[in-house]
């Protein structure tokens, strides 16, 4: 399913941004997604509130709630980086990317005019 070096990633990315299993509050509830009776009597869906920010997340990406509960700390994660540095990897990748598409975007344009 997930692994180890992800776990283990995203422990030390929480222990560099002090952030403790005690300072979140966990709830587990209805996804309201597709996935038939499965997903309407589970409760599979994760939602985590970090008290000394007050960020609170929610994830229901999945089925399974292990891998939302490890998608919900990692978003949690990203979000706290976000309001404390101002950025974090998920902004650079996503920027990178965009710059990326624009230069193909260009050059699909110059082949095409000429």
């Amino acid at each position: 399913m997930i692994s180890q070096e992800k776990i283990n990633a995203l422990k030390e990315k929480m222990q560099k941004l002090n952030i403790k299993e005690q300072d979140i509050i966990e709830k587990f509830i209805l996804s309201g997604k597709k996935g038939g009776q499965k997903a309407n009597k589970s409760h599979n869906a994760v939602y985590l509130k970090h008290i000394p920010t007050g960020i609170e997340v929610k994830c229901n990406e999945t089925r399974e709630r292990e891998l939302n509960r490890f998608l919900a700390r990692r978003l949690l994660t990203y979000k706290i980086e976000e309001k404390l540095f101002g950025t974090s990897e998920r902004l650079k990748e996503i920027e990178r990317i965009r710059k990326q598409k624009s230069k193909r975007k260009k050059r699909a344009l110059e082949k095409y005019s000429l």
